[in-house]
């Protein structure tokens, strides 16, 4: 069998795999909903009771729609921050994009006891904690733009991510320290990470950034591929070695931006899925492996999100912690392996 027709299968296989979690995520909940009436709402039938409806169309479709955004999204950013530092332990939030949205947040929850309540009256602002995290992650982005054009060493890039993340980390601290209770508590949830706190008009602005973003991915392909050579054989097929580093960092970083801006920093699936995608596909070629990303990372989180909910109970688990349990044994894995031309 070609390797094509193999790619097809496991293409096909995601797919019905995808389709098939979203339902068992939107059947589960405090409220059981059998799923032929979930069949039916989605498909703008009719439903025996109209709460079913509500739930269904206003807070799970929502969660599971944000999940596959999520999932497919740090998937992809961690593959290409692998690729381009050649790390199989690099991620999404190692340019420290996530920590300047957390300093954002920070800043608004954290800063407005000391600020003298400048931003209190915009905490409960629906999109006031995704406009303050945005705003971090842009100046982050910004920093990171303007020192990858100052050097010429792909892992200084690194490193300097790693230092921003180091001085927003301090700085958040500082302010943790001088706040109230009430306040640290509050950050401390929106750390967690969430994945069903959306309105349908924060999902459509996420989706718009999220589809440019993803987009772009395609025409970088090729600079993906030769950059796992090195950059000196990138540079002999005539790759523009700024130019593709900078198009991939803006891509990261527009990614990781926005998802950290509307659901929180949710950890280790962009570092462990791309891993899974090469094993499953024995594939460098990008061109296989960001759609195969993109669809395990969503169908992982969607399995995730399943877990945190408690099905047929009102709780709901931190996010964070069932992906951690996911992604954690990963990468200790990658790390007993120490197979050092593994990227």
């Amino acid at each position: 069998m070609s390797a094509s027709k193999t790619y097809t299968q496991y293409f096909v296989i995601l797919s019905v795999l995808l389709i098939l979690f979203l339902f068992i995520n939107i059947s589960l909940g405090s409220v059981k909903i059998p799923l032929s009436n979930i069949f039916d709402i989605l498909t703008g039938g009719s439903t025996s009771k109209d709460s079913w409806q509500t739930i269904i169309i206003n807070y799970r479709l929502p969660k599971a729609i944000t999940a596959i955004l999520v999932g497919s999204g740090l998937s992809i950013s961690g593959l290409l921050m692998q690729t381009l530092f050649r790390n199989p332990l690099a991620g999404p939030f190692v340019l420290g994009i996530s920590s300047g949205a957390s300093l954002g947040v920070a800043l608004f929850i954290l800063g407005s006891g000391i600020f003298g309540g400048i931003f209190s009256s915009f905490i409960f602002s629906n999109w006031s904690l995704a406009f303050a995290a945005s705003l971090g992650s842009f100046l982050v982005l910004s920093a990171i733009i303007i020192a990858a054009n100052k050097v010429r060493n792909t892992m200084s890039i690194l490193i300097i991510g790693l230092m921003f993340g180091s001085l927003t980390s301090a700085i958040i601290s500082v302010l943790a320290y001088f706040s109230e209770a009430e306040q640290i508590q509050q950050y401390q949830f929106w750390s967690f990470g969430s994945l069903g706190n959306l309105t349908w008009n924060e999902i459509i602005v996420f989706a718009i950034i999220y589809f440019i973003a993803l987009t772009s991915t395609f025409t970088v392909i090729k600079p993906l591929n030769s950059f796992l050579l090195g950059e000196n054989y990138a540079k002999s097929l005539g790759i523009n070695i700024k130019r593709s580093r900078n198009i991939i960092l803006l891509i990261t970083s527009l990614l990781t931006g926005v998802i950290t801006a509307f659901s929180g920093p949710i950890a280790f699936v962009g570092i462990a899925v791309p891993h899974v995608a090469k094993m499953l596909f024995s594939s460098s070629n990008h061109k296989i492996l960001l759609p195969a990303s993109a669809l395990i990372g969503a169908i992982i989180l969607l399995i995730c999100d399943s877990i945190a909910q408690l099905p047929t109970s009102a709780f709901i688990l931190p996010i964070n912690a069932i992906t951690s349990l996911f992604g954690a044994p990963v990468v200790i894995w990658l790390l007993v392996r120490k197979k050092k031309s593994y990227v």
